[in-house]
């Protein structure tokens, strides 16, 4: 009985004893509200949208604008405290409920994750050669694509801006890489999503970070597509933790600074040049030009009265939410640039929507999807002459008038023949306001993913990936205007509609395993991708219409047979790839991979392709002869190699074609036919590059000074070309592989922490020198040719062709003892190099004397990022420049045409008059017409050739974060940016130095013909001001 009852008491005592414990344990583990500060280290000033969350948990908040935080959390678990630019701070949750928590400056960022092809990986591992570029250095700058945002910013990109059209013009190439027909455009990965468009549909607000990836062993992952480099592109989710609600909007103008435009003569100018002309010639002055001085005061500025100020105007709101299952971010966009030539409207209407839901522990899904409406009605202002309408007023005659005496535009201009004027010029004002030349783009790219985590470490993913793209181009020409010199008024009106659609959709499913056992850590990701591409396109060309009103294609008479057109095109890519990704410590770095591409643009026995890479790493500042040193915080060594390839070679180049249009008569009757118009070659394959890289990455001084370099040769092979073969086969041409093009090329890049304290100073360069030369090209072909270049074996690519100019004949007898052209060369005329040695001037033929007169690449490109921030202050320059760039100065064959045709530029009145008065040396004499002008004029040569370096002053931009703020702000800024501030340049042909087109002002000039200037769209310089609050 006593056992018994002392056994009862036992059980009792040892239950009060654990009820205690977990009371204990309750109470210790109740939740409280912990209340507290973030300061900066030194001056202890409030840091406003740090991110402090519960460590090990989903819970988590951002400070408000005083650096107030407020949290509820257990004693005994830890906050985690960081923003961007501060080292980040753990502090224990104790009993103390008002904290106020330090974060000290960090000129480290080795910790980052840095988004890789199909994955991500720590900075500090990373084996190639990667550039990212985050949101905050990419904010509040006045333009419309995302390309504009990058220039100056990225060592070995090259980024051109060839036109000023809104949205429209950039040109960007990655290490120099160049082909004959397979374009140098770099691959776009949108969320992981390979676009077949462009990206300037896409509103840069929308964006959280894009990583340019540059060498074999990052870009092989993208297999046949990744010869010209890769850019991924992230769009912003939601902050672990917050809820945030974002409006940014900017508003200004545009402006085209007069300093840097072509000069051309004015009315007194050019009366005065046309009065010389004459006189010179010995023939009778016309009477509107015997007294220059009437037309003072009088100047018709055909080009500057095509130029306006221009608004711009940008909102974009951000909502974005992190709660512990559901990841969301809504981002809203309205971007409105009216152009600086008249009656340009550019309108982007744009919506992202991006969700990721955790299902459960192992199971999360995602939608993206982004639709955007792009307005473009842009003047044909860009081509050459009676093209491009900004050409044309730049030759117009300035006595010619703009305005009727009542005020109403003229609508065209022609003097007597005896002037000299034989063309009619319509007014270009008047063909900008009237002339619809109008392209509506709706765009949707659509994602959604399934992600499957069955055990620690191991993921499945499988995504769908659709990008839809509709292009409607209406052009109509009324009867009332025209851009083409010497048509009668009123004209023949005309239309084009011209509609493309465009599906694309990628199914890709992806594995990945990561383990570290020891200090051994890897990671293994297989994949298996299908990518399909289909574009209908309709055109539909008309003219003829009897009433202006109703352009309709029932309102024309005619149907122009020759421009309608109906089309088909589709591709198909089948791929499979593998990565490993190894490394011992953090110390040793490994990573190979490989892809095979199976697409259908290759020929029947050429189908697949395969593309390996492997690259090293060596963080030598973790090895103990340098883990002590003050001096040296990071060292390490890379090297890769691997192949990639250029699909680009069109969808149907490998088959036989057949035109099914052909007629034949037989008899008197005629009957429909078809006939091959082309050679099949099933073997045809991609443009293979490989490339070997080497790199250096240093940080001193705990990374206050960091500098990164790289040294890479790259191999370009299988170019495609249409070789010539006999015409005896029927056919011109037969497309093959050919050729190869070797680059090589260094890479430098700076970051300093020039004062880290209360007053921070950063400054980002580099510096990049690319080098290419044509090594082979087809059997018994040593030379491609293009507008006015040549691509020629042993030398560099693209380079401008033609005569070298010497001077101009001084005198009698310079003209007596050089070698000259017969019947054409005078004293005064332009006198070229004899590169044959024959004694006779010849262009082309079997005694040809063109040379390589002028190269478009540069010997180096540039830039250069300051930003400085102090308390509320914040400020940043970014300048870029190139180099040793040279342009065709091609719009001078018209502006420079020695015959008084059309108006000239301003150094046409310093030319040769007479062997005591030989003027500047430029342009020659006009005695002789166009006999002898017609040399300097029509003839390529290097008079047309001049150096185009610059350096520009990108953007500027200024900004004041405001404290003690309502709670309802977390943050506000004002902000004032300037774009384009100012351009320092000898150029003297035009205000663009960057400037490459083609005659039809449809492109750039391509890879055989860049940097040929023919006066287009001058880009801007944009004054904004904005406002960006969260709440």
């Amino acid at each position: 009985m006593l056992n018994y009852y002392q056994k009862n008491v036992r059980v009792r005592f040892i239950g009060f004893l654990l009820m205690l414990l977990v009371l204990s344990v309750s109470a210790n583990a109740q939740t409280v509200t912990v209340k507290g500060t973030v300061v900066s280290e030194g001056d202890n000033e409030p840091v406003p949208g740090a991110l402090v969350t519960v460590k090990g948990t989903q819970k988590g908040t951002v400070t408000d604008i005083d650096g107030g935080f407020s949290i509820q959390a257990s004693v005994g678990e830890t906050l985690v405290v960081s923003f961007i630019g501060f080292k980040t701070n753990e502090v224990a949750v104790g009993t103390s409920t008002n904290l106020q928590i330090t974060l000290s400056y960090s000129t480290s960022d080795l910790s980052e994750v840095v988004v890789v092809g199909y994955g991500s990986q720590i900075k500090k591992e990373l084996t190639g050669a990667i550039q990212t570029v985050s949101e905050k250095d990419l904010k509040d700058l006045p333009v419309s694509s995302v390309a504009q945002k990058l220039q100056g910013r990225l060592a070995g990109v090259q980024i051109n801006q060839t036109t000023g059209k809104p949205g429209q013009g950039m040109n960007v190439r990655i290490r120099g890489q160049l082909s004959v027909s397979g374009g140098s455009s770099p691959l776009y990965v949108v969320d992981g999503f390979p676009i077949t468009g462009d990206i300037n549909a896409l509103n840069p607000d929308e964006i959280q970070e894009i990583t340019v990836l540059k060498d074999a062993a990052s870009t092989s992952l993208y297999g046949s597509r990744a010869a010209n480099g890769v850019v991924l592109i992230t769009t912003k989710k939601g902050v672990k933790g917050q809820t945030n609600v974002n409006l940014n909007v900017y508003t200004g103008w545009q402006t085209v600074p007069e300093k840097g435009r072509l000069e051309m003569l004015n009315a007194e100018e050019f009366a005065q040049f046309k009065k010389e002309y004459y006189t010179d010639a010995g023939q009778a002055v016309p009477e509107i030009f015997q007294n220059p001085a009437d037309y003072r005061g009088k100047d018709n500025d055909w080009y500057g009265s095509m130029l306006e100020t221009a608004p711009v105007t940008s909102y974009n709101l951000t909502v974005t939410s992190n709660k512990e299952k559901v990841n969301t971010a809504v981002i809203v966009g309205f971007f409105d640039q009216k152009g600086v030539v008249r009656n340009t409207d550019y309108k982007r209407y744009s919506l992202r929507l991006n969700t990721d839901y955790a299902v459960s522990d192992k199971v999360t899904i995602g939608v993206n999807i982004a639709p955007s409406y792009v307005v473009d009605n842009t003047p044909q202002t860009d081509g050459d002459r009676g093209t491009g309408i900004l050409f044309n007023a730049l030759h117009t005659w300035p006595v010619m008038p703009i305005y009727e005496e009542n005020g109403e535009l003229t609508s065209f201009n022609r003097f007597p023949s005896n002037t000299g004027n034989i063309f009619a010029y319509p007014n270009w004002l008047r063909s900008a306001d009237e002339i619809t030349n109008e392209t509506k783009v709706t765009n949707i790219l659509a994602n959604t993913y399934l992600e499957w985590k069955p055990i620690k470490g191991l993921s499945f993913k499988t995504t769908f990936n659709a990008e839809l793209n509709n292009s409607n181009y209406f052009f109509f020409n009324p009867s009332t205007a025209t851009n083409r010199i010497n048509v009668a008024l009123p004209t023949v009106a005309s239309s084009i509609r011209d509609e493309y659609q465009n599906l694309s959709w990628l199914n890709e499913n992806i594995a990945t395993y990561g383990r570290s056992i020891g200090d051994h850590n890897f990671e293994v990701l297989l994949g298996f991708s299908n990518q399909r591409f289909r574009q209908d396109r309709t055109r539909i060309a008309a003219d003829t219409y009897a009433d202006d009103r109703l352009p309709t294609i029932q309102g024309a008479i005619n149907v122009n047979r020759g421009g309608t057109i109906s089309g088909v095109n589709e591709w198909a890519l089948t791929s499979v790839f593998s990565r490993l990704t190894y490394n011992y410590k953090s110390k040793y770095l490994f990573t190979a991979s490989v892809r095979s591409d199976g697409s259908s643009r290759f020929g029947a026995d050429n189908r697949w392709g395969v593309f390996p890479s492997t690259s090293l790493g060596w963080v030598l500042s973790d090895e103990g002869f340098l883990n002590t040193s003050s001096t040296v915080s990071f060292t390490k060594l890379r090297a890769s190699y691997g192949v990639t390839g250029n699909n680009n070679i069109g969808n149907y180049t490998q088959y036989a074609l057949v035109n099914n249009t052909i007629n034949a008569a037989f008899g008197n009757t005629v009957f429909p036919g078809a006939g091959v118009t082309s050679l099949s070659n099933s073997n045809l394959g991609w443009e293979t590059t490989t490339q070997f890289d080497i790199g250096l990455d240093l940080g001193l001084w705990e990374d206050r000074l960091t500098f990164v370099y790289d040294y890479y040769t790259k191999n370009t092979t299988n170019l495609l070309y249409a070789v010539q073969i006999p015409q005896e086969s029927g056919f011109t041409n037969f497309n093959d592989n050919i050729g190869e093009i070797k680059f090589w090329g260094h890479e430098f890049s700076f970051t300093s922490v020039n004062t880290p304290g209360a007053f921070r100073w950063t400054t980002n360069a580099n510096i990049s020198f690319n080098r290419n030369e044509v090594l082979e090209l087809a059997d018994g072909i040593d030379r491609v040719y293009g507008s006015q270049h040549i691509t020629k074996v042993g030398e560099p690519f693209g380079q401008f062709y033609g005569l070298q100019k010497l001077g101009n004949y001084a005198n009698a007898e310079d003209l007596a003892n050089s070698p000259k052209i017969p019947g054409r060369s005078t004293v005064g005329s332009i006198k070229l190099k004899d590169v044959n040695g024959d004694g006779v001037i010849t262009n082309g033929g079997d005694n040809d004397d063109r040379t390589i007169i002028g190269n478009p690449f540069p010997d180096f490109t540039y830039g250069i990022i300051n930003s400085f921030a102090y308390k509320n202050w914040d400020a940043s320059i970014t300048a870029s420049g190139s180099q040793g760039n040279q342009l065709y100065m091609r719009h001078l064959y018209s502006t420079a045409n020695l015959d008084g045709v059309f108006n000239m530029v301003a150094k046409v009145a310093d030319r040769f008059r007479s062997p005591e008065n030989p003027g500047e040396g430029i342009f020659g004499t006009t005695v002789g017409g166009g006999n002898v002008t017609g040399i300097e004029r029509d003839w390529n040569n290097s008079n047309f050739v001049y150096d185009a370096s610059y350096f520009t002053i990108r953007n500027i931009t200024v900004g004041y974060t405001f404290k003690n703020l309502p709670k309802t702000f977390k943050s506000a800024r004002i902000y004032g940016s300037a774009q384009n501030v100012w351009v320092f340049t000898d150029y003297w042909g035009g205000s663009n130095p960057e400037v490459s087109m083609q005659g039809n002002g449809q492109g750039d000039g391509g890879n055989l013909s860049p940097g040929v200037d023919l006066a287009g769209y001058p880009v801007p310089r944009t004054i904004t001001f904005g406002v960006n609050v969260t709440f």
